[in-house]
């Protein structure tokens, strides 16, 4: 009967909630709402004393009473139960993180579509009016999102200012923005999503040429490793026959060959993890541009692209160069014991020393320079003219190579140490620290192990810890409390551990806002200020997404931020 009277139920719905009337009653213009929501618009009128119909604008000058509609009331209720309902499922409410329905009153369904012209979300109840009501089908619907305003004229983004570079609305156009080069957001985003989608096939071709590396490395690596286990096995079958002469000797051999084994397997894990690391970073970067090309939200497109598509790119090739080979040490200990009868002693030395050439003259001798810093490697456990004042940290300057791979140099309280090329290692910036690891803000102290900065001490004690005010090349800016504006080279420098740094406390709903000591955030400020304070919205590794009043979606690094 209720189908019958009402046609479609939708028709009668609430024009405030957009709801099916609930306690319906009708105002003396004609019009009917839920009791609660005319009720709940007209106290916004009580100042005026004057009270208008929402839909014909109709004055009252005094508050009509509100009295239940009966028979609509038993109508609506008749055309309630035969309505399908939306699921109440567990899966069909908001969580965290997801857009709830504006017009939910009590418990709030997942938003499915989000209108650009009302500046709501609706769920699959609320949205009905939007597929029926002719005025409503004109509006355009998008997947559901937050929709991005103004801050100043709290309109739509719809413009984008190239002048400036950030989404603009039309009333931007009339002061701020007047006379700057604007174009439509979608405009400006199928020019820069071609850009983004060219950069994309780079990151996806440099996957695979990393990976392609990854492979042929390993294959290397296995290789080389057989090719070292069978020089051991090979140098203990042949030593087995002269047991009675070279016992100790033959120990010796082994544990060399086995020092360099060591030595090469931990240049190659290493760089297998170097070359897994990048493949990681740029599989990251490839879901993020795939996620913010997949959006359909624009503002949210453009205002992330510039951070996206700018990233560096430039990634150096990695290879497995071990220190030596062990193809010649079976034919060494083949020569070996030929003459073993006749000059033992004397031969014996001549093939350890042989051993260690080996090592000598596949290292990449041009690679280290007079000059070059230098440390001992760390698979050495005792240099050949011992370690004296020198340690496994320790980091000197080469002073000269001799032809017969000696060499000299001068470390931090040992000057000219004498050592054998064999034992030493070029110290670059990828062994000896990570730049990127020191961020503006950061607490940084002078590492234990130096005993004087290059540019001195100053006023700074040996136990003193600085914010990191600037980084320059090599070097950086600190200011101590005893010393501000503190210069030092970022090779003399370790990261202090603070609890402002500690990831687990920056959470997803934390209030935070950007170190007072930050200049410039790692994707720029965007439309947030210094003042600004937002709700942590996602946390990924060392960035994470924040909701500030003046710029949804904004990205940055953990260690930029602070609770607030």
């Amino acid at each position: 009967m209720a189908e019958a009277i009402l046609g479609e139920p939708d028709r009668y719905t609430c024009a405030i909630c957009l709801d099916m009337l609930k306690d319906p009653v009708t105002i003396p213009c004609g019009h009917s709402y839920c009791m609660r929501c005319i009720d709940k618009c007209w106290k916004t009128e009580d100042h005026r004393r004057a009270y208008s119909c929402p839909q014909c604008r109709h004055i009252f000058n005094s508050k009509p009473s509100l009295n239940r509609s009966t028979v609509l009331a038993e109508i609506m209720e008749s055309v309630r139960d035969t309505t399908p309902k939306v699921s109440e499922s567990a899966e069909s409410l908001a969580g965290p993180g997801d857009i709830a329905c504006d017009f939910c009153q009590e418990r709030k369904f997942k938003a499915v579509k989000s209108c650009l012209e009302c500046r709501c979300s609706f769920c699959e109840n609320h949205i009905h009016p939007h597929y029926n009501v002719p005025a409503l089908k004109k509006h355009k619907l998008v997947k559901a999102t937050i929709i991005a305003t103004c801050s100043k004229h709290d309109k739509l983004l719809e413009v984008y200012c190239r002048t400036e570079q950030k989404c603009v609305c039309t009333h931007c156009l009339l002061d701020d923005h007047k006379g700057h080069d604007t174009v439509p957001s979608a405009v400006e985003r199928n020019e820069k999503q071609k850009k983004l989608k060219e950069n994309q096939k780079k990151v996806k071709q440099t996957i695979q040429t990393k990976e392609k590396e990854l492979r042929k490395m390993t294959t290397n690596i296995t290789s080389h490793s057989n090719s070292a286990e069978k020089a051991v096995v090979d140098s203990k079958r042949i030593f087995t026959e002269l047991v009675q002469f070279i016992e100790m000797r033959s120990a010796k051999i082994i544990e060399k060959i086995e020092a360099y084994q060591k030595a090469d397997l931990d240049q190659g894990v290493d760089l297998q993890e170097k070359l897994q690391l990048e493949i990681t970073e740029l599989q990251r970067r490839e879901g993020v541009q795939e996620r913010l090309l997949q959006t359909e939200d624009n503002i949210h497109f453009l205002q992330n692209c510039g951070s996206v598509s700018s990233e560096s790119d430039h990634f150096p090739s990695l290879s497995f160069k071990p220190c030596c080979s062990y193809r010649d040490v079976g034919k060494l200990a083949s020569e070996l014991k030929q003459q073993l009868e006749k000059v033992f002693d004397e031969e014996i030395s001549k093939t350890l020393n042989k051993v260690s050439d080996l090592a000598t003259k596949t290292t990449p001798v041009s690679l280290i320079k007079i000059g070059d810093k230098v440390r001992v490697k760390p698979s050495v456990h005792t240099p050949k003219h011992d370690w004296g004042n020198v340690t496994v940290k320790s980091v000197g300057v080469l002073q000269s190579i001799k032809d017969d791979g000696n060499l000299i140099v001068d470390f931090p309280g040992h000057a000219e140490w004498k050592g054998i090329l064999s034992e030493i290692e070029l110290v670059t910036v990828d062994n000896e620290f990570d730049k990127s690891r020191f961020k503006i803000g950061s607490s940084v102290r002078v590492k234990a192990s130096v005993d004087t900065p290059e540019y001195g001490w100053g006023d700074v004690p040996k136990n003193g810890i600085g914010i990191l005010k600037a980084v320059n090349g090599d070097e950086l800016t600190v200011d101590f409390p005893e010393h501000s504006g503190w210069t030092g080279m970022i090779s003399e420098m370790e990261l202090e551990p603070t609890d402002d740094t500690d990831h687990s406390r920056l959470k997803t709903g934390s209030r935070v806002r950007v170190k007072a000591s930050v200049e410039t955030p790692e994707y720029g400020w965007g439309d947030v200020t210094k003042n600004s304070v937002g709700i942590v919205k996602s946390v990924d590794g060392d960035e994470l997404t924040v909701d500030f009043p003046e710029h949804t979606g904004w990205t940055g690094m953990i260690s930029e931020m602070e609770l607030y």
